[in-house]
């Protein structure tokens, strides 16, 4: 099935997939996943100042919401891992945000760092998007790019 004609599976009116779709972002025409991880940033925002263990539980319950949120979304697509599908990358992102330093451009720097490995995906990110399938599969890569900008933003913050 085309991407184009998959969208027709997915309605925003529908709770699970206006999640996975990250709020229409990821239905953007151009790089959804880039504009997708957009939404990352509010709540980065929100968590941000809770303690390192909230922070933590909040983003764990999101990335097991998001195995089922981007399963189910896939499945009415019949595309797994349709680009639209971007809770994932919010998920990624906020990985990459844990024990994110203070300052205004750390979020910027993060989003960076996330979105090369997103991309890139060296291994095993790679490895894992070819061979780990449903939202379980959907969701692991970008959690392991986010653990890869997690990585990145520790070694500058230490460096700094």
């Amino acid at each position: 099935m085309k991407p184009e004609s998959a969208r027709q599976g997915m309605r925003l009116s529908h709770p699970v997939h206006l999640l996975a779709l990250g709020f229409g972002t990821g239905l953007a025409p151009k790089a959804p996943g880039t504009v997708g991880t957009l939404v990352g940033l509010p709540f980065y925002w929100l968590f941000c100042d809770l303690g390192l263990l909230s922070y933590a539980l909040i983003v764990a319950a999101m990335f097991v919401a998001g195995v089922y949120i981007c399963d189910a979304t896939a499945r009415a697509a019949g595309v797994h891992d349709h680009p639209s599908i971007v809770w994932d990358e919010v998920v990624g992102y906020l990985i990459t945000m844990f024990a994110a330093p203070a300052g205004w451009y750390w979020p910027l720097v993060g989003f960076l760092a996330f979105r090369v490995f997103d991309i890139v995906k060296p291994w095993p990110i790679r490895l894992l998007d070819r061979h780990v399938a449903g939202g379980f599969g959907i969701m692991i890569d970008d959690v392991v790019a986010g653990l890869f900008g997690l990585a990145v933003m520790q070694a500058l913050a230490w460096w700094l």
